[in-house]
């Protein structure tokens, strides 16, 4: 969808956050709250996304780098009708629609917006309000109708008793024709705060014989903006339950909801069970017929069919069909556990590839590492992987059996079939089929008397 551009506003010092950080900066659901936003209007390729940032917000600038994307700066915050002039430098002579929107409302749909810049084009108004009907009001300008159509909006800051009572609201998203810049010129700070409000320009446009409309969503959960961080909260459960119910109507099981996290990307097959306590976070696939039990928190991973995670840490993982990670295990990035791999209770992987069938029972790390298929790690082994400079690798060949606290020395291939003795520590190659015994020789003395 072309023949529209779009000005986000992403300049207000966000002071209800208490934070050091620019408030669009804030993270909902892992992504930063500007970014929502820009994700929803760049989906629609739009011809120019022109974003309106203050001195303090600047650090921002390199991250917003993208196709058509503008950004322009509010040298004094002096109010959304002056945050908007600011584009007019780069939207001056643009002759199509122009989409207005905040940069810290982040659950706004592509397809509403899209809606909104059609309806606009369809009735040939020269500004289409984005509104909708809550149950509670406040903080939000009110819409004022004569009759059906609109009269205005006053702010909350402004208006009256009675106009507070009108729980018909403003978005803050608009839809302009070229007639925004001439509206603009005409706003006045005459209000309680001396800003200039983007919102006079709708009496600005209706006395100047301009076509106004209005444009309701049945969704106001869309239009919620972040201004502390309780609503910042409120927007993250939202998320939540809306990606609950998706997942439920696709097949899988939630055991308690209220007890569980997951992102609004995550892809899960049908009939796996989610219990209470994961925290399922960014860039997460998981397969059918999974069990993901207990206090797990898991990213950037993906895991495959029929596999079972018990209370443990997944970050950057590829994990295959039936493998069983847990309790208690650290699958760090890197780690490649093919089909029925098992990791047990305090065993710790990174940039290690296991291979199928291979089993890491009990309080071992293996990183840096290769293991072949049928092999079994006994408790307590070591990669020792670091030399103090760099990172080694260690090769361990298939249906090698490793016994309990053994270290290996890397870099070290391990044969196949090979047996390494309990209590080993193993500094050089050992070729298949072999024996490998690495320890001092006990002894045994009688006591002093």
């Amino acid at each position: 969808m072309k023949n529209f551009s779009a000005v986000i506003l992403a300049a207000g010092a966000g002071t209800r956050m208490k934070s050091s950080l620019p408030k669009v900066t804030h993270k909902l659901s892992g992504k930063p709250l500007l970014k929502w936003v820009i994700d929803s209007v760049a989906s629609l390729n739009p011809d120019n996304i022109v974003i309106v940032l203050n001195r303090d917000t600047e650090v921002l600038e390199e991250s917003l780098s993208g196709k058509n994307i503008r950004i322009v700066y509010q040298e004094k915050l002096l109010g959304s009708a002056n945050a908007v002039m600011q584009a007019e430098k780069v939207l001056k002579n643009y002759k199509d629609s122009i989409l207005v929107l905040s940069g810290d409302v982040p659950l706004v749909r592509s397809s509403t917006l899209s809606s909104l810049v059609k309806n606009s084009k369809t009735t040939g108004a020269s500004v289409t309000v984005l509104a909708a009907q809550v149950e509670n009001p406040f903080g939000y300008g009110r819409i004022i109708r004569n009759g059906n159509f609109l009269e205005k909006i006053v702010e909350e800051k402004d208006a009256a008793f009675a106009e507070k009572q009108i729980k018909e609201i403003n978005s803050g998203i608009y839809c302009f024709d070229e007639n925004l810049w001439k509206a603009l010129l005409k706003v006045k700070p005459n209000n309680i705060k001396k800003e200039y409000y983007i919102t006079d320009t709708i009496s600005i446009l209706k006395k100047a014989g301009k076509k106004i409309s209005l444009f309701l969503i049945k969704d106001s959960y869309e239009i919620k903006g972040i201004n502390d961080r309780t609503e910042l909260l409120q927007a993250e459960n939202i998320l939540k339950y809306k990606k609950v119910e998706e997942l439920l109507s696709s097949g899988v099981s939630i055991v308690d909801a209220n007890n569980i996290y997951v992102s609004y990307d995550a892809k899960i097959g049908c009939d796996t069970i989610i219990y209470p306590g994961a925290f399922i976070d960014t860039g997460v696939s998981i397969g059918k017929n999974c069990i993901i039990k207990g206090t797990n928190y898991i990213i950037n991973s993906q895991i495959n069919d029929s596999s079972t995670i018990l209370y443990s840490y997944i970050e950057g993982a590829v994990i295959g069909k039936k493998v069983k990670i847990g309790p208690f295990s650290h699958i760090r990035h890197g780690s490649v556990l093919k089909e029925n791999v098992k990791i047990g209770n305090f065993s710790e992987t990174k940039k290690a590839t296991i291979a199928k069938n291979s089993k890491i029972n009990h309080l071992s790390y293996i990183g840096d590492a290769k293991i072949g298929k049928d092999v079994n790690i006994g408790a307590g082994t070591i990669t020792c992987n670091y030399d103090g400079i760099k990172k080694h690798q260690t090769l361990i060949g298939a249906k090698s059996f490793i016994g309990s606290n053994v270290n290996f020395i890397a870099p070290v291939r391990i044969g196949q079939n090979v047996l390494v003795a309990a209590g080993s520590t193993i500094t050089r190659n050992v070729s298949s089929g072999k024996i490998v015994i690495a320890r001092a020789n006990q002894e045994v003395k009688n006591k002093k008397q």
